[in-house]
């Protein structure tokens, strides 16, 4: 986990810099470019948060349902309602880029 973390950071901050670096004018890079790499990234979490978010909610259901078969009427409606709100937050990341 140490090292994806590591390459994730290094992939970041390569991309962070290399706008700067790579600029042919100082008035060309204004903050419109900053603020669509930063929407960029901020979705990009946003729907890789919600995607580990329902695939370890999904993975804690099968493996309760697998350990008692008799209990999905009391799994089933939690599981379905941290799915939506798991999907709503990403939603609202999506609208919030509207707002940058």
């Amino acid at each position: 986990m140490k090292s994806l973390f590591t390459r994730f950071l290094v992939f970041s901050c390569t991309l962070l810099v290399a706008g700067a670096a790579f600029a042919q004018d100082g008035a060309a890079m204004g903050t419109e470019s900053y603020k669509a790499l930063a929407a960029g990234i901020g979705i990009g979490l946003a729907v890789l948060g919600g995607g580990m978010g329902q695939g370890r909610a999904a993975a804690a259901a099968f493996e309760g349902l697998s350990r008692n078969p008799n209990a999905r009427d009391a799994v089933f409606v939690p599981f379905i309602l941290g799915l939506a709100l798991i999907e709503s937050l990403v939603i609202l990341a999506l609208v919030g880029l509207k707002f940058i």
